[in-house]
């Protein structure tokens, strides 16, 4: 018997004043942008995406390299190519998706540093082609229906691990009516190793971002509002704040 897979889900966007909403066909947000200003990161959860920055020295950052799996709206995307001037690839499966961000979300055109790229991101992950290549990865799976994380196997958190160089780190968007959140958690624990995870308390509207790092480390708090002080101050994200929602996970 042959399986087809599933349809993918129609994309369209809605405007609220200055922002932009991503849906995949239903009212659920995928994604934002202010109009005024599209290539800061407007959601809160979103923000928190870049917490890896606190694990890192700022003058390193346009040396390394980010990976997002699933695009959104492309605010990381966008943030760590024009912002950061980092080298970027990102992973969507719904083609749709990447002509809606260069339509409607003013995601650049591919150059020497920006790579957009149609394909799933399993595959990606357990593929040797970055293995050991990746800074900062982003991991933010959802379908249409917001429901649970398309990917949350300890197995492909096990993929990502090794998508990491020494000093590198995941970040991944927990969110959803039916998904677990000390499920998951104990999933990327599992596969990351003892002392390697920080999360941050719940949005407002319900994101946990975890974050798991290759190597891990535990900064002083001292060093942790050094490096948030040089984040609020070169890129504008709330990196003080963070430091007041935000702890290792034992």
């Amino acid at each position: 018997m042959t399986v087809h897979p599933a349809p993918l889900p129609e994309v369209n966007f809605s405007d609220h004043g200055d922002i932009r909403y991503l849906h995949l066909g239903t009212e659920w947000v995928q994604g934002s942008m202010r109009m005024d200003e599209p290539f800061d990161i407007h959601l809160e959860y979103v923000q928190r995406m870049m917490a890896w920055l606190l694990f890192v020295e700022p003058d390193t950052v346009a040396r390394r390299h980010a990976m997002q799996l699933g695009l959104g709206a492309a605010a990381l995307t966008k943030f760590c190519h024009k912002r950061l001037r980092m080298k970027t690839t990102a992973i969507e499966l719904n083609p749709q998706v990447i002509a809606a961000c260069r339509l409607w979300f003013r995601l650049p055109r591919d150059d020497s540093r920006l790579s957009v790229i149609l394909g799933d991101a399993a595959e990606v992950a357990a593929h040797g082609h970055w293995r050991g290549q990746v800074d900062a990865l982003q991991v933010d799976l959802y379908d249409q229906q917001a429901a649970a994380p398309v990917l949350d196997s300890q197995s492909f958190y096990s993929d990502c691990r090794r998508l990491l160089g020494e000093d590198g780190c995941m970040t991944v968007n927990l969110f959803g009516r039916s998904s677990s959140f000390e499920r998951s958690l104990a999933r990327i624990q599992a596969a990351f190793g003892p002392g390697s995870t920080w999360a941050f308390r719940p949005t407002r509207e319900g994101n946990t971002i975890v974050l798991a790092l290759r190597t891990p480390q535990h900064p002083s708090r001292a060093e942790l509002v050094r490096r948030a002080d040089a984040i609020q101050s070169r890129w504008g994200l709330p990196a003080g704040k963070w430091l007041r929602v935000f702890k290792a996970v034992e």
